[in-house]
């Protein structure tokens, strides 16, 4: 995963930790998966719009 091994992962969790604090780690993680998921959703209409342009064609 990114050339990160175990170890390195541990200490960018800290520091993360560390810099948001434990009451905003939650939040941080609902709005990283709403980003994620709007992401997704955002490519499968681009997707859907693509097959819908290549049949009016």
């Amino acid at each position: 995963m990114f050339g990160l091994g175990f170890g390195e992962l541990i200490i960018v969790l800290l520091v993360v930790l560390v810099f948001f604090g434990g009451s905003r780690l939650p939040k941080l993680g609902s709005s990283l998966g709403q980003a994620i998921n709007n992401f997704k959703k955002g490519l499968n209409e681009s997707e859907e719009q693509k097959k819908i342009d290549k049949k009016e064609d």
